[in-house]
């Protein structure tokens, strides 16, 4: 059997190397010709994946390392017979850890108090269904909407979006859309903005299109949202400059990249090929777990602060912020370059898990909010050092 797997799927050539002959290659380089003698191809979002690449090859298998599928025509593969399989809720531990970054770097630069403040989650999925409870451990009031969940379970705890308007928080966690009752294209355009509460914040870490790219970058320069956090842009890697100079926090693309989210991913497709082909599923990759301790200075004040010290040192939300700014400094004809250059050479980040934390005594009553993230208490110290929990 010949696979084609994109080069950036990291282990790409361990998970695959035993079931045949396996080409890692650019994405930018995939053609037909080159995929006419292919079994299986595995991509990432970065590669379309349609009739266009397709068609007259034997391509009987197509994966995707990605919780999104608008970059593959489903519609074209179940008409050829072609196998599809994605991984749908790999990187949602990943995705909501950088919610969390997002929101504690923004409450410590803003003096902002987390606990009380409402945040509204859009699309209550694999993803918003843990950030939900990210941020009911914050303390903040949780609203949700997600109109097809609705409809199918009957919850009265789903409400209709405008009813999040007045929240403090939207984050947005759904899938790109562009028909039928519940179609995500530019769900957030200049109508949806100006029903926002002034002040508020939207993160967007679902898709870029879902938020129409001028509606925000004018919302943002005129003050209509108190802040935004982008790491889905609209026609990437040609990302607006002008809206990255005026978001809070701007990232490219990689709030699902950990190691793990990566390699759930990994997993995921290569069972779903494995079965497809019926072939026995015996890779068991053990990634290499970071293995952290962390102890928290007694000389902090607020449990944002606590907090954020904590989430920063396993994930450094702002270090993604500042390398993604460096764009300005490039030539508009090498800025694409450089934001997929930032994705595929991303840095090897690991979840909280990894991490055991000492908290001082003073703070010992953050100890389950700081578990409920994904942390190991691993002690509450007393004042004299000893182990009291």
């Amino acid at each position: 059997m010949k696979l084609i797997v994109d080069k950036d799927i990291p282990l790409a050539g361990s998970a695959f190397g035993a079931l045949g002959n396996v080409e890692l290659v650019d994405a930018a380089a995939l053609t037909r010709a080159g995929l006419r003698d292919t079994d299986a191809l595995i991509v990432r979002s970065t590669a379309r994946v349609d009739a266009q690449l397709l068609d007259g090859s034997r391509v009987k298998f197509v994966g995707t390392a990605t919780i999104g599928t608008d970059h593959v025509d489903t519609e074209y593969l179940a008409s050829r017979g072609i196998a599809f399989a994605s991984a749908p809720g790999s990187n949602a531990n990943s995705v909501k850890e950088y919610v969390v970054a997002a929101l504690l770097d923004i409450a410590v630069r803003r003096s902002w108090s987390l606990k009380g403040a409402s945040i509204g989650i859009v699309g209550v999925g694999h993803v918003g269904s843990i950030v939900r409870n990210a941020a009911e451990a914050l303390g903040m009031r949780v609203l949700l909407n997600d109109p097809p969940l609705a409809r199918q379970t009957g919850d009265r705890r789903f409400v209709p979006l405008d009813e999040l308007m007045d929240a403090e928080v939207i984050t947005l966690h759904v899938p790109l859309t562009k028909g039928g009752p519940d179609a995500t294209f530019h769900l957030f355009d200049e109508k949806r903005f100006d029903r926002m509460k002034r002040g508020s914040i939207i993160i967007n870490t679902s898709r870029g299109s879902v938020v129409k790219g001028d509606a925000l970058r004018n919302a943002a320069a005129g003050k209509q949202l108190g802040g935004s956090v982008v790491d889905v842009w609209e026609n990437e890697p040609g990302i607006d400059a002008a809206l990255l100079a005026n978001v809070t926090i701007g990232t490219p693309h990689i709030a699902g990249y950990s190691v793990e989210g990566k390699l759930n991913a990994l997993r995921m497709i290569r069972k779903a090929l494995c079965v497809h082909f019926g072939i026995d599923d015996d890779w068991r990759p053990v990634p290499d777990a970071a293995k952290r301790e962390l102890e928290v200075p007694p000389g902090m004040m607020t449990a944002e602060s606590v907090l954020h010290y904590i989430v920063s040192r396993s994930y450094d939300i702002a270090l993604d912020d500042k390398m993604l700014r460096g764009i300005a400094d490039r030539p508009p004809q090498e800025r694409g370059e450089y934001f997929t250059k930032l994705r595929s050479g991303y840095r090897e980040r690991h979840e909280f898990a990894g991490t055991a934390v000492r908290l001082p005594e003073k703070h010992g009553h953050l100890a389950g909010a700081i578990a409920a993230l994904g942390f190991n208490i691993k002690q509450v110290m007393s004042n004299r050092e000893k182990i009291i929990q």
